[in-house]
């Protein structure tokens, strides 16, 4: 395997879900001494996850973690003094996950922030730039939806899609004059495949707290009209931080696309039947259209787990492949588990960690 000669790399990001388990992965493989860009309310928190990341490598010492005060909103990431000139790889993974988030503050995030790390990338004339997107710039494309779409004419379903989308064009416009870039896409992100582990509650995880809100004996969903051809994409933390660890070790994946999505998902009613059997429910499905829908979860809002921008996955018409990415892993070990696999542990840490919101890190 070829690898790229590292001095110190830079994660935004940190210490979000998938910041905190990529830098335990870019540790572990020895790129230290890694830099985290952090924002000063989540500093603390950087500090003790970072103590506990390291105590969990061998052979790797306190200094291996720098943490540095920004915001990827302000230029040159708000830095201030600290110039950072020796950073040679910087990971770009800070951005709002959230489905119903404000136009204003997707913009400020998702997009200039973006442009503000690829201006920071270009300053330092990096030796590689890796940007974490999503399989969701696809919008409501319809059809197939490969690595080598991007710019389709799609409509959105909401603020967060439209933002990635146009914060990915900038950086393939970056790439393309000739930035050394690998760009990964996630499908939905969802707990530790092992562990179930997450920091959210959002997306799927409205139907299965919608679900556990309800008497065991029965339990209400409902199906929209478009639902039975439509596919829920989700993978597990671990495969995409296991897989962008992987790619981004490897000089012949600068310029790609890697989508890490499941390359054989469930359709809706089967993924909706699926979380009801590993929660121990018996569900009865009603027929609905969208706007009741909408309405309804509006209304029950205040007294149930309910968010009503996930709706629109329910009839989502897209439909993800990652021939590029199966390729680049073939030799990996590294693919999709089956999600019938590990949801009994998703399940399991929503039951014993109720504590947990559904609020972005912002």
């Amino acid at each position: 395997m070829v690898t790229v000669n590292r001095t110190e790399a830079l994660i935004t990001g940190f210490p979000g879900f998938l910041g905190s388990a990529l830098l335990k992965r870019v540790l572990a493989r020895g790129d230290a001494p890694v830099a985290c860009l952090v924002q000063p309310q989540y500093l603390e928190t950087a500090r003790q996850r970072a103590q506990e990341i390291i105590a969990g490598i061998d052979r790797v010492d306190g200094d291996a973690v720098r943490l540095y005060e920004g915001d990827i909103t302000e230029p040159d990431l708000g830095l201030g003094d600290e110039s950072l000139e020796d950073v040679r790889e910087l990971y770009h993974l800070a951005a709002v996950y959230d489905l119903a988030v404000d136009r204003d503050l997707a913009e400020a995030v998702n997009v200039r922030g973006t442009e503000h790390v690829l201006e920071f990338a270009d300053d330092r004339d990096v030796d590689r730039f890796h940007y974490v997107s999503t399989c969701y710039v696809s919008g409501r494309y319809d059809g197939v939806f490969t690595e080598d779409h991007l710019q389709e004419g799609q409509t959105f379903n909401n603020h967060y899609e439209e933002t990635k989308y146009r914060a990915e064009v900038a950086v393939q416009n970056r790439m393309d004059a000739g930035l050394p870039t690998t760009i990964y896409r996630p499908a939905i992100v969802v707990g530790d495949s092992q562990t179930g582990e997450t920091n959210k509650y959002d997306g799927p995880y409205y139907l299965l707290r919608l679900l556990l809100a309800q008497p065991e004996w029965l339990s209400v969903t409902f199906t929209l009209p478009g639902s039975s051809d439509a596919e829920l994409n989700v993978v597990p933390r671990d495969y995409v931080v296991d897989a962008i660890a992987y790619l981004s070790a490897r000089e012949e994946t600068v310029g790609e696309v890697y989508q890490l999505c499941d390359p054989t998902p469930l359709p809706i009613p089967r993924f909706v039947d699926v979380l009801a059997e590993a929660a121990g429910h018996r569900t009865v499905t009603l027929p609905t259209t969208k706007p009741i829908a909408r309405t309804v979860s509006s209304r029950l809002s205040s007294s149930l787990p309910l968010e009503s921008a996930t709706l629109d996955y329910l009839d989502h018409p897209t439909r993800y492949a990652c021939p590029k990415t199966l390729q680049a892993l073939e030799r990996s070990g590294l693919e999709v588990p089956a999600f019938e696999s590990y949801v009994d542990r998703l399940v399991a840490y929503v039951l014993e960690n109720p504590a947990v919101g559904d609020e972005p890190m912002v």
